[in-house]
């Protein structure tokens, strides 16, 4: 029986979904997050679809190795329903913060899992503040402080023209991200606070 059967899901359903889209470029066209047909034509499912593509196999690993990172640990902590909820609203979430964003960019495109999985890097952040990471796996860093980091980071660089990068749905998929967990897990902000009071003290 798979430990982390909707972790595991997500990124059966991640890889397959991104193969399609590299080897069939209609596809990938269809399904992305590009401003014109949203606008235009209602093609509301490209918030869906779009962040289960990747522009290649890089960034693909990058997201998926993340999400295997932290989807199993959150899974397994607050169950699978919860788990979905966090993931699919840091997703929607990162898409509408483009969307507002770009509306008046008919042919801005986007496409990848970055804001789901910013959304789950912040929830365990949240629940585990003084767990370590490594940035770009040298740089050890406090799980609050690296959250606290790549929020600022990302607002800044949301703000810059003609990016290449979605920095804005890596900035609303994060902040979603820490809103759920604090919505949906009793006790997440007291143990904050908690967490930080002690390591203060």
């Amino acid at each position: 029986m798979m430990e982390y059967p909707v972790t595991i899901s997500l990124i059966a359903a991640n890889v397959l979904v991104s193969l399609i889209g590299l080897s069939n470029r209609a596809f990938f066209e269809d399904n992305n997050f590009w401003i014109a047909p949203i606008r235009e034509g209602r093609q509301w499912w490209r918030f869906v679809t779009s962040a289960f593509l990747h522009v290649n196999g890089t960034h693909l690993l990058i997201n998926m190795f993340v999400l295997w990172q932290f989807g199993g640990v959150l899974e397994r902590e607050l169950g699978a329903s919860t788990f979905l909820i966090i993931y699919f609203g840091s997703l929607f979430a990162g898409n509408a913060w483009e969307y507002v964003d770009k509306r008046d960019q008919p042919d801005y495109r986007a496409v990848g899992a970055s804001g789901a999985t910013s959304g789950i890097v912040l929830a365990f952040s949240v629940l585990a503040p003084f767990a370590v990471l490594y940035l770009l796996f040298i740089l050890p860093m406090w799980a609050i402080v690296a959250a606290v980091l790549f929020i600022s980071v990302s607002f800044f660089l949301s703000q810059r023209p003609n990016t290449m990068i979605a920095h804005g749905a890596h900035l609303g998929g994060a902040l979603a991200g820490a809103a759920l967990t604090f919505l949906l897990v009793p006790g997440a902000w007291s143990g904050l606070l908690a967490q930080i009071a002690e390591r203060l003290g």
